[in-house]
């Protein structure tokens, strides 16, 4: 009799295509494996933003190098190398790196992210 893995080793992420030169290397999610949470990690180029969106998910994270910036129902915030937020789903907030040197860090979102679920700005 065989028995089914307990447990999953990514070693090749899902490269998320993008357009705005930010890296984002899906571990764990709906574009890599079926997942009911993200694990991304991500690299922000210096002067780099998304529009607000309000997400039907959590999503917490975690800077690994250099500083992020969050405006949260307008209150900007700003992050450094060692220190994590959580964002409440419903929650408006935009995301930007609007420093001289590039973000480095782990994204995990709950439930897993979808485009559909982020609703981003026009």
């Amino acid at each position: 009799m065989t028995m089914k893995k307990k447990y999953h080793i990514q070693k090749s992420p899902f490269i998320v295509p993008t357009t705005d030169g930010k890296l984002i290397e899906e571990h764990f999610g709906l574009a890599s494996i079926n997942s009911e949470i993200s694990i991304a990690r991500m690299i922000a180029p210096p002067k780099w933003s998304e529009p607000f969106q309000t997400p039907e998910f959590d999503e917490f994270t975690y800077i690994i190098k250099g500083k992020k910036q969050f405006i949260i129902n307008d209150e900007p915030i700003v992050l450094s190398a060692g220190e994590s937020i959580k964002i409440e789903k419903g929650t408006r907030v935009q995301y930007s790196n609007p420093f001289e040197e590039s973000c480095e860090y782990i994204a995990v979102c709950m439930p897993a992210f979808s485009i559909d679920k982020v609703h981003r700005e026009a």
